[in-house]
């Protein structure tokens, strides 16, 4: 080989080298680490809003009623069934009474002794009063004859003695009729006792409502207290709504709203709020509120979960941005904007947010500004952008 040829051969591979070097910078710019970041742009719109909150939660019943026995026992009989419909009054079930019939059939026995002695007690009254009117006109009449002379004065002391005699045996007659009206007062408030018992060994309903678990069963040993049956009031359901903290401002009773259960998906339940709860869930961050359904709906069950959106008033006109714009970058809450072809980071003030992804801009941006909504990945200020009407499926949110 000639030196001409060899030198053929070195420029031509020092044009291949160029060539494939080339090829290397202009894929890198294009399409490698060093090509610009594809982005997607939109600016604000000015409008207004009709923000809701959304929550999710669990139907219950307002007033529901655990029924048991007030002392402990064992069940004798249980009428009802779960699902019955039951009436205010009706009976329920009923606890085994034990010695409570003997015991009443004691206390009325008693009770006709006590009459005995009452009737004993006051016609002793009536003879110690007898006896104390005559020693009155006998001492009377003594000392009459002692003022006249004509007897002496050792008759009519024992005429005095006979007439204290006669009062302090009225005075015992009167305090016997009294411990006789005691001790029958005594006995008929135990009785009245005994048959509050014998009447609390049947459970009877508290209030119109339905039958939801029966949790014990005849031979069955209970303790005060502890329910042998459950029940509800149908037209008391309301949804126990569980809310995030952070999502929950403008939350206040009256608020409309819209239920949907997992039962029934594609039926939407007029609901208002009901009540607050004061008491937050700390551990889970979220706030407590029940809201009542406008019409009791048929079919629903107790513990179903539910679906809650509630309508907030609309709002002022405000520039309005799609959610995915909104970033945080050291702390700050704001958009990227394009300055020129360049992206800064623009602080926002927010306000309120809409389910459909719009979000109020209260400061920090104008109707002109051009702002980022997605990117392929994460932008910084000075990067190279370019625009494009949608990012490919691989892209991922700024």
């Amino acid at each position: 080989m000639n030196a001409k040829q060899l030198m053929l051969r070195r420029l031509t591979l020092v044009a291949l080298a160029l060539a494939l070097i080339g090829t290397v910078v202009y894929v890198s710019l294009r399409t490698g680490p060093l090509a610009p970041i594809q982005v997607t742009t939109s600016r604000p719109t000015e409008g207004t809003l009709n923000p809701t909150i959304f929550g999710i939660g669990t139907v219950e019943a307002r007033r529901s009623w655990m029924v048991g026995p007030t002392i402990a026992g064992r069940v004798l009989s249980v009428k009802v069934d779960v699902g019955d419909v039951v009436k205010t009054g009706q009976v329920l079930a009923e606890m085994d009474p034990v010695d409570l019939d003997q015991r009443l059939a004691a206390q009325d026995a008693a009770l006709a002794r006590a009459g005995s002695a009452q009737t004993s007690a006051r016609a002793q009254v009536q003879d110690a009063t007898a006896r104390q009117s005559l020693a009155n006109t006998n001492t009377q009449r003594n000392q009459d004859l002692a003022r006249q002379s004509f007897i002496s004065q050792g008759a009519l002391d024992a005429r005095l003695q006979e007439q204290a005699s006669a009062d302090a045996a009225l005075q015992a007659a009167q305090a016997n009729l009294t411990g006789a009206g005691q001790d029958s007062t005594r006995l008929k408030a135990e009785r009245a006792g005994l048959v509050q018992q014998r009447n609390n060994v049947r459970l009877l309903a508290p209030a119109d409502g339905v039958v939801t678990s029966r949790d014990a069963e005849a031979g069955s040993t209970v303790v005060a207290g502890q329910s042998v049956l459950r029940l509800m009031d149908p037209a008391s359901l309301w949804v126990k709504l569980r809310v995030d903290q952070g999502r929950s401002a403008g939350l206040t009773t009256g608020l409309k709203g819209r239920i949907v259960l997992r039962s029934q998906p594609q039926t939407a339940l007029p609901g208002q709020v009901a009540r607050i709860e004061l008491l937050a869930d700390s551990v889970t961050e979220e706030r407590l509120a029940q809201v009542a359904f406008a019409q009791t709906p048929s079919g629903a069950s107790v513990g179903e979960m539910a679906e809650v959106t509630l309508q907030l008033p609309s709002t002022t006109p405000a520039l309005l941005v799609p959610n995915a714009a909104i970033q945080h970058q050291q702390g700050q809450t704001g958009v990227w904007r394009l300055s020129g072809d360049q992206p800064e980071f623009a602080p926002v003030t927010l306000g309120v947010q809409s389910l459909e992804g719009q979000v109020q801009v209260l400061q920090g941006l104008t109707k002109n500004d051009r702002v980022v909504i997605n990117s392929e990945k994460a932008l910084k200020v000075g990067a190279r952008v370019k625009v494009v009407n949608a990012l490919a499926p691989t892209g991922v949110k700024p």
